[in-house]
């Protein structure tokens, strides 16, 4: 199979991988980089469970060709903890509201929820559900999800 060199920041580190030229960003991340927190639950874009932050924005990586990602800066939920473990304030939020039930869904929440409160540092209720609208929740925990955000939010204060 027909490999591409592809160099990007991951996590703020300048990486480069040589996987197949078919291989998504998902897949690249878990099977190259081993870095889990983005889930595949559909495949196809519909359950927000891989959503990473590709250039301040937050996208889909099942959907994202791994050629697109040369050059660019991507952020998963592995890049969001400080150095010294120290939860960013979306997680520790999530905690305290119980907004992870069987956690499947959370990555994607809060990178949804991190990318929005990049640029909206003051959502209301419906920005922040405009904005997870694309995340699904099996666990149907969308009232503490919400409540988590709007901690966060009001934390970054």
């Amino acid at each position: 199979m027909k490999k591409v060199s592809v160099s990007f920041t991951l996590n703020g580190n300048t990486v480069t991988a040589e996987v197949p030229v078919t291989w998504t960003l998902l897949k690249t991340l878990r099977e190259y980089f081993e870095l889990t927190g983005a889930k595949e639950g559909c495949g196809v874009g519909e359950c927000g469970a891989c959503t990473v932050i590709m250039d301040g924005q937050a996208i889909n990586s099942c959907l994202c060709p791994i050629p697109e990602v040369e050059g660019r800066s991507v952020t998963t939920i592995e890049g969001l903890a400080d150095e010294d473990g120290a939860l960013h304030p979306l997680q520790d939020a999530f905690l305290k509201n119980n907004g992870v039930q069987c956690g499947f869904c959370t990555s994607g929440m809060i990178m949804s929820s991190k990318a929005l409160l990049d640029q909206n540092p003051d959502p209301t209720e419906d920005d922040i559900r405009t904005t997870i609208a694309g995340n699904f929740c099996r666990c149907t925990g969308y009232v503490q999800i919400v409540e988590s955000v709007e901690m966060a939010a009001k934390e970054g204060k």
